[in-house]
């Protein structure tokens, strides 16, 4: 879904900043062809603006390490060489680099490279960004993620599309249980 969107607004599918043109001549997703997004007046001025002008930055976590690589240090993006950083570090440096203002943000899985104390800087910076007229689009497996104030939650699995609350989310419900007893959970993968 976060790619379709990515697609829709014109970003680079594997991520990156909007406006900007990468190395991509594969074809768009199926979902990607057919996902139309609305837009609000000032959501329209964000993306219709000239290419430098649009505001959005699309994190891919399966692409991202390389992606930073290739584009740390060019105009528009960062200063600091993410490549001598930790991952979660390069994740952070370019959250606080490119996430700066109403634009669309979309991630897919940010957490893959966060230790617990860098999720919960995310989440404060997603709730920054929601509150200063960003849109942003987040998927995650992540409790703390799911957590960020004021989010919109939707759940998606085998029961489809659903809104639902914090709380009620089977993810957790899973780390809720699991973090009472692990012994529950992993004595289905330890014992022979």
């Amino acid at each position: 879904m976060v790619e379709a969107f990515a697609e829709a607004y014109g970003v680079d599918a594997r991520g990156g900043r909007a406006g900007r043109k990468y190395v991509n001549d594969r074809p768009k997703t199926p979902l990607g062809e057919v996902v139309r997004l609305e837009s609000t007046g000032e959501g329209a001025r964000v993306r219709g603006g000239s290419r430098r002008k649009q505001k959005g930055y699309f994190l891919r976590a399966e692409t991202a390490f390389g992606f930073m690589e290739a584009v740390s240090g060019m105009y528009g993006y960062w200063d600091e060489n993410t490549a001598e950083m930790s991952h979660g570090e390069g994740f952070l440096t370019v959250f606080s680099e490119m996430f700066r203002e109403p634009g669309l943000y979309l991630m897919d899985e940010p957490e893959a490279a966060l230790s617990f104390t860098s999720c919960l800087r995310l989440v404060g910076l997603m709730q920054r960004l929601g509150e200063s007229g960003a849109q942003v689009v987040c998927a995650t497996h992540s409790p703390i993620l799911a957590a960020t104030p004021g989010a919109e939650i939707v759940e998606i699995g085998e029961h489809g599309f659903r809104t639902t609350s914090w709380e009620k989310l089977d993810l957790v419900d899973h780390w809720r249980r699991y973090l009472n007893d692990p012994n529950v959970y992993l004595r289905h993968v330890t014992e022979s």
